[in-house]
C-alpha cells in the first residue's frame, strides 16, 4: 500500500499557486513598463527642437536682428550650417526619433532651397573677356613672384586690392609686358590688355568723421580703396570697378563690428547706380559674402559670377582653409559663362576668376 505525505503535497501545491500568482505579477508590471516606454515620436524632444530651430534660422536669417554684427556674422557663414544636419540626424537614428527625423526636413529643405544650386557645374566653355580679382596681401612676401603668377593666368583684365607702396614698383614690373594699360588708385590698381580711359577714384567713405575733408588730397589717395576705368572692348564700353570694402572686427565691445564696410557698401551701391553704362564689371575684396544683408544694394544691381556659372561654393579666404566667398566678381549686362578660383600665391586670399560673353 502506497502512502501519500498529505503535507508535502500540500507544500507543493501552494507552490504552484504562489508561482502563478508571481508570474502573473511579473507579467502585468512587464505589461506596464512597456506601455510606459516613450514610442519613436515621443523619444528625443530636444533633437527635435534643435532641428526646428535650425531650419528657421536658414530660414528666417534676414530678420535677425544685426545688433552687435550679429546677422552678418550668421549670413557670413550660413552654408555652413548645414553641417549641423548629419549631426542632428546621427543623433536622431541613435535615439531612435521619429519626430527629429521628421523635424530635420524643414532645414535639409530650406538648405537646399538657399544653396543647392551651388552643389552643380554651371560653367560653359568659350567666353569673350576673362577677369580675374586678387586681394594681394599687404604682408606678401613674394610680390614678383604673385605677378609673374597672374601674368600667366591669361586674363584680360585683373584687379589687385591692397598693393602697397613698396610691392607697387614690383607689380608694375611684374604685370608691364602682358597688360600694357594700368592704373593704380591709392591700394587698388587695374591691368588690361585692353585701352583705359575715364578712370577715376571711387569715395567709400573709408576716411570717415568731421576732420576727414580737412586732410589733404594726397593723404586721402594714398589710403583710396576704390576706382572706376572704362575697358574698350570690340563689342564696347565696359564699366570696371575694384574694391576693397572695410575690414571686419570681432571685438569685445561692439561684437562683429561691420561699420567700415557696410557704410563703403552703400556707397559703392550708389556708385554703380548712376552708372550710365549698359555693362559694369565689379571686382574687388567686399570682405563679406553675398548673403550678407550689408550687400544688399550692391545685389540688386549685380549678379554673382559664382551663382550663375561656377562650380561649388567658390570659398576664397583664408587661403589655408577657404571658409567663405569674400572676394567677389559682380556683372550687370554681361554674361557669365564660368567661374574658378586659381592657384594660391604669397596672399591669404585665393585669386578669383571668371569669364563672360556677350
Amino acid at each position: 500500500m502506497v502512502q501519500v505525505d498529505t503535507t508535502e503535497a500540500g507544500h507543493r501545491e501552494a507552490g504552484r499557486r504562489d508561482t502563478g500568482s508571481g508570474g502573473w505579477r511579473v507579467g502585468i508590471r512587464r505589461v506596464i513598463r512597456i506601455g510606459s516606454r516613450p514610442g519613436p515620436w515621443k523619444r528625443g524632444p530636444v533633437l527635435a527642437a534643435l532641428a526646428l530651430l535650425l531650419g528657421l534660422l536658414m530660414l528666417l536669417h534676414a530678420q535677425l536682428t544685426d545688433r552687435g554684427g550679429l546677422g552678418s556674422l550668421v549670413e557670413t557663414f550660413l552654408p555652413w550650417f548645414g553641417l549641423f544636419i548629419p549631426v542632428l540626424l546621427a543623433g536622431a537614428l541613435w535615439r531612435r526619433s521619429a519626430s527629429a527625423v521628421a523635424a530635420l526636413l524643414l532645414p535639409v529643405t530650406v538648405w537646399f532651397n538657399l544653396f543647392g544650386g551651388l552643389l552643380s557645374d554651371k560653367s560653359h566653355s568659350g567666353g569673350d573677356l576673362t577677369v580675374v580679382s586678387h586681394n594681394v596681401g599687404a604682408g606678401n612676401p613674394d610680390p614678383a613672384g604673385t605677378a609673374r603668377d597672374l601674368a600667366a593666368s591669361g586674363a584680360d583684365v585683373l584687379a589687385l586690392e591692397e598693393i602697397t607702396a613698396q610691392a607697387k614698383p614690383l607689380y608694375e614690373k611684374g604685370l608691364a609686358r602682358a597688360y600694357p594699360y594700368h592704373t593704380v588708385q591709392g591700394t587698388v590698381g587695374l591691368w588690361s590688355r585692353l585701352p583705359l580711359s575715364d578712370t577715376r577714384p571711387v569715395d567709400i567713405k573709408m576716411d570717415h568723421g568731421p576732420l576727414a575733408d580737412t586732410k589733404p588730397v594726397d593723404v586721402r589717395m594714398a589710403y583710396n580703396r576704390a576706382l572706376r576705368s572704362t575697358v574698350a572692348t570690340d563689342q564696347g564700353p565696359l564699366a570696371v570697378y575694384v574694391a576693397h570694402l572695410g575690414s571686419v572686427r570681432v571685438l569685445p565691445r561692439n561684437g562683429f563690428w561691420t561699420d567700415s564696410r557696410d557704410r563703403g557698401a552703400k556707397a559703392l551701391a550708389e556708385a554703380v547706380a548712376t552708372e550710365r553704362n549698359e555693362r559694369v564689371v565689379l571686382l574687388g575684396d567686399l570682405n563679406g559674402t553675398t548673403d550678407d544683408r550689408a550687400f544688399d544694394g550692391i545685389t540688386s544691381q549685380l549678379h554673382s559670377v559664382q551663382d550663375k556659372a561656377g562650380d561649388g561654393f567658390g570659398f576664397s579666404w583664408p587661403t589655408r582653409f577657404p571658409v567663405a566667398r569674400i572676394d567677389q566678381i559682380l556683372v550687370r549686362g554681361v554674361e557669365p559663362t564660368s567661374s574658378w578660383s586659381l592657384p594660391a600665391t604669397g596672399s591669404d586670399h585665393l585669386p578669383v576668376a571668371a569669364g563672360s560673353s556677350w
